[in-house]
């Protein structure tokens, strides 16, 4: 990057980053950033470049490495603290990590998320039904968002756990607290306590009755040497668990449905067979990810990415949703919405590396599920408001709108592609 050119400082109130992505991916791979709180930080944005940064041998995830964290530079109340901080798989390494993962896996496997498909199914009927009652109590106008994209992936993720219902709204405000970028120092302090109070009741009514629900299933799996999650180890994982098993499905849903009422011929092609949702899912996790920027990795030592150094312990963001429309890895029409791509939609926005995210299968089957029923039921679903005037969630870590009003049937917005 040119010396001359200053860092850039991501919007904490969450606006569209595309056009500001565009920018930062024709100076380089790699950019330097000023994180809140005037922390300096690096971000690597495109493909091969975080592709590379991603599975790096000399890159790290423990706080221990994160140089300002070390120097008591970082308050309390810094909001992307969690992200550097909680314990268990999203901030360990090497065996340690590998630990982690295995005894979390062999809880959380594919027979168990397959198994989950005839439930997601009815969950998914269910909530279409109250996603109607709304709209017929609000005049043809609903928003999406609060009566189906989020209910539903917080609904399906809590069953998985075995969380009851009575938790179920108060661990969707925490997880917001977590994940925003405006939040106070004192929001951010008193989520950071009660979460894991609330995830420890959770665990010791489980403990107390064990069901057939990945937090039994965490407490009690073992691996061959009788080792087992410890409780911060449990509580941490249920913590990653709760806010990557309903946040990133809630925007992937969100952002599907953005994407397909602003291409019709795109959603035609699904109708006509020459795409899948699948194909859906994919496209928009490519070209509208979820994550925009996530916090954090550190170099062990000074590293090289693509001519640039980022020197040892410095806090990098994966630019998830700049990579995925890299053109340099997705060609000159990276910027439009195909889900018909040659190749299928090839992206980082699940992860890469030894952080790939464990539940990718969930919520791949949970977005596909959910889109194809949501367009079946209401074929004729659109926008109530145009594309620019949807209000955006406040935080640069997610990308996605706070509210997202539509119609289920009916005239049609005027939309933004």
């Amino acid at each position: 990057m040119n010396p001359a050119t200053p860092p850039y400082r991501p919007d904490p109130e969450g606006s569209c980053p595309h056009a500001a992505n565009a920018q930062l991916l024709a100076r380089g791979a790699v950019t330097d950033v000023v994180l809140p709180g005037d922390i300096p930080g690096k971000m690597v944005l495109r493909h091969e470049a975080l592709k590379e940064f991603l599975s790096h041998p000399d890159v790290g995830k423990e706080p221990r490495h994160f140089t300002a964290l070390r120097e008591g530079l970082i308050p309390d109340g810094w909001p992307l603290l969690a992200f550097a901080t909680v314990p268990g798989m999203l901030t360990t390494d090497g065996d340690q990590h590998r630990r982690l993962r295995s005894l979390a896996a062999r809880a959380f496997t594919p027979r168990r998320v397959e198994g989950l498909r005839p439930r997601i199914e009815e969950m998914t009927a269910g909530q279409l039904d109250i996603l109607a009652e709304a709209a017929r109590a609000g005049d043809g106008i609903v928003d999406l968002r609060a009566h189906f994209a989020m209910p539903l992936p917080m609904r399906v993720i809590c069953e998985l756990l075995g969380v009851d219902s009575e938790y179920r709204d108060r661990l969707h405000h925490l997880s917001q607290e977590l994940v925003k970028t405006t939040t106070s120092h004192e929001e951010a302090i008193a989520a950071n306590l009660e979460m894991p109070q609330v995830l420890a009741a959770i665990a010791a009514e489980r403990a107390r009755q064990p069901g057939d629900d990945l937090t039994s299933a965490l407490i009690a799996v073992r691996d061959e040497d009788g080792d087992r999650l410890s409780q911060e180890e449990l509580i941490g994982t249920m913590l990653l668990l709760i806010i990557a098993g309903h946040e990133t499905t809630l925007s992937l849903i969100n952002n599907a449905v953005r994407a397909l009422c602003g291409h019709r011929d795109q959603l035609a092609a699904v109708r006509s067979g020459t795409a899948s949702w699948a194909d859906v899912v994919e496209e928009t996790l490519r070209w509208d990810s979820p994550t925009n920027y996530f916090p954090f990795r550190y170099p062990l030592r000074d590293i090289t990415v693509d001519g640039t150094v980022i020197p040892q312990g410095t806090p990098v963001l994966a630019g998830y949703a700049a990579a995925g429309r890299d053109p340099s890895a997705h060609g000159p029409d990276a910027d439009r919405f195909d889900v018909t791509r040659r190749g299928g939609a090839r992206h980082l926005s699940l992860g890469h590396g030894p952080h790939f995210c464990l539940g990718a299968p969930l919520a791949r089957m949970e977005g596909a599920i959910a889109l194809e029923a949501l367009f079946t039921r209401f074929p004729d679903l659109d926008l109530a408001l145009p594309e620019a005037e949807l209000p955006r969630h406040p935080s640069f870590v997610g990308n996605t709108v706070e509210e997202l009003p539509v119609r289920l049937t009916g005239s049609r917005a005027e939309t933004v592609s």
